[in-house]
């Protein structure tokens, strides 16, 4: 894993790895969607149970995208390690992405369910601020001109953001929320009936694929582009 680090055996190694990613995400896509609209309706919720196909997957990769974001700011900030840093940029649009529909989502499955699109709640409110994290990334380092001090600076920001994770995780647990309680990882097991269990489960590893295909590739495109930054660098100090 750690010889990866190197950007040249990165990019060999996922030159064939990304196109595998992008068709396994699809078939998972694919599948999941056509499991999530054949399981049966839920006896109190109806059709509106099928948006937890949606809204638990985006909520989960809405986390470990920032998680994925959190560690490659540390080793980018402690190490300075170029791949690093490229990883953390990488993951930001995708993981604000996954949050943000997991954000519509819930107002979606919430409106019928609670009768409102949106309360200041714990579990809403710390998803909202996770969001946020992800903008304020993304902006800061667009705001600085000087790509080594905006990264520094982001990778300040991402590791003060990981202190969120756990609130959005145990928000239910240690406050008093709308938000229904874990349902799936539980120490007495799932309460998710398998007509919904395996739909569910399915769509949560193809929206993990789904992330590591976008990931990896944007990971590809950052290396390539610093390496026509520095080319274009070497030219100018050498014309």
């Amino acid at each position: 894993m750690f010889g990866l680090a190197n950007p040249q055996r990165f990019m060999r190694f996922t030159r064939p790895l990304a196109p595998v990613l992008w068709i396994a995400a699809a078939a998972l896509v694919a599948v999941g969607t056509w499991l999530a609209f054949t399981a049966p309706e839920d006896y109190q919720q109806g059709d509106t149970v099928r948006i937890m196909f949606v809204h638990a997957p985006a909520a989960t990769l809405g986390l470990a995208a920032y998680a994925a974001l959190g560690v490659a700011s540390l080793f980018a900030l402690i190490w300075r390690h170029p791949l690093a840093d490229a990883a953390a940029r990488a993951a930001a649009l995708p993981g604000a992405a996954f949050t943000l529909l997991a954000l519509v989502t819930g107002a979606l499955w919430g409106q019928p369910m609670w009768g409102t699109w949106w309360v200041w709640d714990a579990r809403l409110t710390s998803v909202l601020v996770l969001f946020l994290f992800y903008l304020g990334y993304m902006a800061l380092r667009a705001s600085i001109d000087d790509e080594q001090k905006a990264g520094r600076a982001a990778a300040v920001l991402a590791l003060v953001g990981l202190i969120n994770l756990p609130i959005v995780k145990f928000s239910v647990d240690w406050w008093n929320t709308l938000h229904q309680p874990a349902s799936l990882l539980r120490a007495e097991g799932t309460s998710l009936d398998p007509a919904y269990l395996t739909p569910l489960l399915t769509m949560m590893a193809a929206y993990g694929v789904l992330f590591l295909a976008v990931w990896v590739t944007a990971i590809r495109t950052e290396v390539n582009r610093r390496r026509v930054l520095a080319l274009r660098a070497r030219a100018v100090m050498e014309a």
